[in-house]
């Protein structure tokens, strides 16, 4: 294992690198403490134009394009950093979970650089990447609830210190994220189905389409989105079916709904493990759409918690998270050495239970 900076050095210079779904990155943070972090570089090549036609991520045209661009990204991220490449501390790279194509060859291109410049590796879980972004931007202090809601991810943890997470709830079925784009897809809205949905929802009738908010009211802090989705296909086969507009205004106030709902059994929960618990932080990809942080920060409110988010640039997957929670990881001696596995699954908390089923989900 190559040697690690002295965890409490004033610079930790950390090249990350994402390449776990369909946004190739790299970025330099430069996570320096007591003073404070800064993002020296954060470079992000989308493939969202590659990946329109299909209506979804397609893995292998995903991994290809990594191997594409992947390396001239990382050479602008350190030249825009200003700095050589022996001027780095550390190579922190997303080791999962994601499309395992994709995970291979950002998590090969990081133990590399490692290797050919003698500087530690950092196999970043890219969920503990969401996790800690809230301390790049606004420095929130240990232990948080976190609710990370994303195209794969939908779940409530109480994030307690790096590498310490605690999971009070998960999806029992389909991921926030991935209820957007399959709406927005049934809507003919095109893809990224996120945005999309929020653009059109702007114009549109929240109250026009009766729709359930699944889960709401039960006990404990799990979600559903899979009779959601179901409840909108079928509202859209009516013979005289809504707008788009009012069923993505509909639908976006079902999913505040029901993320407000479980935010607050799990603000419940939390205090019973951390009675002093303050903030909420809100992240991944979905956290960027300006109705759900309303919503949300009202929640939060109402349960004596305060609502940060990452600004949307550090919401949707980047480097940047992933750089940091590498320096985040150093300073508290964790490393990894170069046998670090892929993995296309990969629980911030492992020990947790698998999610209650519960019978009659569409209430």
């Amino acid at each position: 294992m190559a040697p690690r900076p002295a965890t409490g050095s004033a610079s930790v210079r950390v090249l990350g690198i994402e390449t776990s779904c369909d946004e190739t990155a790299a970025a330099v943070v430069d996570g320096a403490r007591p003073v404070g972090a800064r993002i020296l570089a954060n470079c992000v090549l989308s493939q969202v134009a590659e990946h329109r036609p299909y209506g979804g991520v397609v893995p292998e045209i995903a991994a290809r394009s990594h191997v594409e661009h992947l390396d001239g990204l990382i050479t602008r991220a350190v030249d825009e950093a200003a700095l050589s490449f022996d001027e780095l501390d550390a190579i922190a790279a997303t080791a999962g979970p994601g499309l395992i194509g994709g995970v291979i060859v950002g998590l090969v291109s990081g133990k590399a650089l490692a290797a050919a410049l003698g500087k530690p590796l950092v196999a970043v879980n890219h969920l503990e990447g969401h996790a800690l972004s809230a301390r790049l931007s606004d420095d929130v202090a240990f232990p948080y609830l976190l609710l990370l809601i994303s195209g794969g991810h939908c779940q409530l943890l109480l994030v307690e210190a790096v590498g310490r997470y605690r999971r009070l709830g998960t999806t029992i079925d389909d991921a926030v994220g991935e209820a957007f784009d399959k709406t927005a897809k049934m809507l003919g809205l095109g893809f990224p189905g996120g945005p999309a949905v929020e653009a059109a929802a702007a114009t549109g009738d929240a109250g026009a389409v009766p729709l359930p908010r699944p889960l709401k009211g039960r006990p404990g802090c799990d979600f559903s989105f899979s009779g959601l989705k179901t409840a909108v296909r079928q509202a859209l086969a009516q013979q005289s079916p809504p707008s788009a507009a009012d069923v993505a205004a509909s639908f976006q106030a079902a999913v505040a709904d029901v993320l407000a709902d479980r935010v607050a059994h799990a603000a419940a929960m939390a205090r019973q493990q951390a009675p002093d618990l303050s903030h909420l932080v809100m992240a991944g990809g979905v956290a960027a759409n300006r109705a759900l942080r309303t919503t949300v920060a009202d929640a939060a409110a109402a349960a004596r918690l305060s609502l940060l988010a990452p600004p949307p640039e550090l919401c949707a997957d980047n480097a940047a998270m992933i750089a940091w929670a590498g320096a985040e990881r150093l300073r508290t001696g964790l490393g990894d050495d170069l046998a670090a596995p892929a993995r296309a699954r990969w629980p911030l908390d492992p020990d947790a239970p698998p999610p209650a089923v519960v019978a009659g989900l569409r209430s």
